[in-house]
């Protein structure tokens, strides 16, 4: 069963294909009015979410099916300690596509493995959030009018930044792509994405100056500074106000300069910013609702021939190694087996959060 849990599922063919589609719907949305008669979706929100969720749900309206659902755990029965495997095969039941957030790492991959419908990551944890990325691009194609030679400034939370960690991926794929990464030390880019880009020649450079930063670029992105991704809350209230982005800030960047942001905004971008014609994020958010429509229609075509619920890839190491993520899904949900992937270079990477493994022995 096809599902879409990292942007890398999809091929740059299939990313055109499906910005090409949205801008179809855009100009002709009585074409798509039903195309989605008599299907629901399941919206599994297991931690808030404003654009995403009312993205997906309007987005399954507007294509003339339904929509089921939580929107928060303490309505769903994880809240009485089903397991995430469960509740997807559970789902399936009643659902024809499945659309779920949650706060682990690695767990839209579990559920993925477990349904019997296709599943949407709309973000889980700090590792992946796709469909955002799919606003971002087409975003950026019809501000930019192109995906290629483009100079990307990514800034704020690199650590826990999911949407920053899919857009990477997604656009690494693009000839003359490089990014600028704007982050205090203390959330950089992690490893494994920076290791990706070094092994792809894809050109990036790290630095704390936004101020020097914004001259080169053509896409700044803005991140929040995520409360919630801290255990620490001292770090937070060190770190929370790193960047804000003003008009004096913006006086140096290139006319046609685009500002991007995945919101919700908090004091990252001055409100002062909005009436700049830069400012995209808000069209950006609208882009989002056209992108999951298309997703939704690609992934329903293709699940009409059905397949049943997929295992544990084979040649995965199952032993001698652990997760050191503590927020990866492999932590807390019971009898979920530790399983990881070699890499070309022989790191072993947590199956679910792609975290790099260490070995059960040390430290002992």
């Amino acid at each position: 069963m096809r599902s879409l849990i990292d942007i890398l599922d999809l091929s740059v063919q299939e990313l055109d294909a499906l910005t090409d589609t949205a801008l179809d719907i855009i100009a002709h949305p009585e074409k798509y009015a039903h195309a989605c008669e008599g299907k629901k979706l399941a919206t599994l929100f297991f931690e808030p979410s404003t654009r995403t969720r009312l993205s997906f749900e309007a987005a399954m309206y507007e294509l003339g099916g339904h929509v089921l659902g939580f929107s928060e755990a303490a309505s769903s029965s994880a809240a009485k300690g089903e397991s995430v495997a469960d509740t997807a095969r559970i789902v399936s039941c009643y659902a024809d596509i499945i659309a779920m957030r949650h706060p682990r790492d690695g767990a839209a991959y579990v559920a993925a493995r477990n349904a019997a419908v296709p599943v949407i990551n709309a973000g889980d944890g700090g590792h992946c959030h796709p469909t955002q990325t799919l606003a971002d691009l087409l975003t950026i194609r019809r501000e930019m009018g192109r995906f290629d030679h483009l100079t990307i400034g990514l800034c704020g939370d690199l650590k826990y930044g999911r949407t920053v960690h899919s857009l990477v991926g997604a656009m690494s794929r693009y000839e003359g792509t490089q990014f600028v990464l704007i982050s205090p030390q203390e959330l950089r880019m992690p490893d494994y994405v920076l290791q990706s880009m070094g092994k792809q020649g894809i050109p990036y450079f790290e630095t704390a100056d936004l101020d020097g930063a914004i001259p080169g670029l053509d896409i700044l992105y803005m991140t929040r500074i995520q409360r919630e991704r801290f255990a620490d809350p001292e770090q937070y209230e060190r770190l929370k106000d790193s960047y804000v982005l003003t008009p004096e800030k913006m006086a140096a960047a290139k006319k046609n300069m685009a500002v991007l942001h995945p919101l919700p905004r908090v004091n990252e971008i001055s409100v002062a910013v909005d009436a700049d014609p830069r400012a995209a994020y808000f069209r950006q958010a609208l882009n989002g609702k056209y992108m999951r429509m298309a997703l939704i229609l690609k992934l329903l075509e293709e699940a009409k021939t059905p397949a049943a619920p997929a295992g544990l890839e084979p040649d995965l190491v199952m032993s001698g190694y652990r997760c050191r993520n503590r927020r990866c899904i492999c932590q807390t949900e019971q009898e979920l087996p530790q399983a990881f992937r070699r890499t070309e270079d022989g790191v072993c990477r947590c199956l679910y959060c792609e975290t790099a493994a260490e070995r059960e022995d040390m430290g002992t």
